[in-house]
């Protein structure tokens, strides 16, 4: 059977200095996707956790060994299916998210029966709490999409979540690589989905103009949630994957 993740799974594997990923998944549901944490350690030596995947305590132990976990954060309306487990596991840290989620009828729910927490609003603006480590780019969208990337300077890393999907063909079940060939989430020319695009094209010149912005930032590397992220030549490939939102 093709498996579309990135093994071993759940484990902390070291990007740069102070910069890991976790490769998790598939996600729940219909298309068996890989997705993919962030984690930072910031400045004053604390945890920052970007798009919780799934909680497994061995995971948990690895990481407090880097540091303690202090910030959750769901980067857009879909990366928050796994936070309440995290939430449980590590009670200090806060939770952050885009708006525009507590709006979502699953999620007020969940947070109406006590299983699921936001405690602040991300915004144009990086909070206190990480601005001497992190920048924060909003991209701005319709139908109550938003998503913020993030920039940590000294590694030159930018974190994305789903503004680019990858995904390699030969990874994917036989009859799903047509179809994200189609949507134009597959490598080496990943973007997002064209029904992503739709939604971020209401966001308008605000859009375009953070899709440049994230440009002249001249990552070294890009890093997001689904399939291959550009490990090398980022500064390029980042610029081909938005063309279509840059004017």
């Amino acid at each position: 059977m093709t498996d579309p993740t990135y093994p071993p799974l759940d484990t902390l594997k070291p990007v740069a200095p102070d910069l890991w990923i976790v490769d998790s998944g598939p996600l729940p549901g219909i298309l068996p996707l890989p997705v993919r944490m962030t984690v930072l350690r910031l400045g004053d030596g604390s945890v920052w956790l970007h798009s919780p995947t799934r909680f497994d305590e061995a995971l948990a132990r690895s990481i407090e060994a880097i540091g303690p976990i202090r910030h959750l954060v769901a980067p857009n309306i879909a990366h928050w299916m796994f936070l309440g487990a995290w939430q449980r596991r590590c009670p200090a840290a806060i939770t952050w998210a885009p708006p525009e989620l507590r709006r979502r009828g699953q999620v007020q729910r969940q947070i109406e029966a006590g299983a699921l927490r936001i405690d602040r609003d991300l915004g144009e603006q990086s909070p206190e709490e990480w601005a001497a480590d992190i920048r924060q780019t909003v991209i701005p969208g319709g139908f109550g999409f938003r998503e913020i990337a993030f920039f940590h300077p000294v590694s030159r890393s930018l974190i994305l979540t789903d503004l680019v999907l990858n995904l390699e063909p030969r990874k994917l079940p036989f009859p799903l690589r047509l179809p994200m060939h189609l949507i134009g989430a597959t490598a080496p020319d990943g973007r997002a989905p064209i029904y992503l695009r739709l939604a971020i094209r209401f966001g308008g010149r605000a859009a375009s103009r953070a899709a440049a912005a994230l440009v002249a930032l001249a990552p070294q590397r890009v890093l997001f949630a689904h399939g291959a992220w550009f490990e090398h030549d980022a500064t390029p490939a980042l610029r081909r994957s938005l063309r279509w939102l840059l004017r």
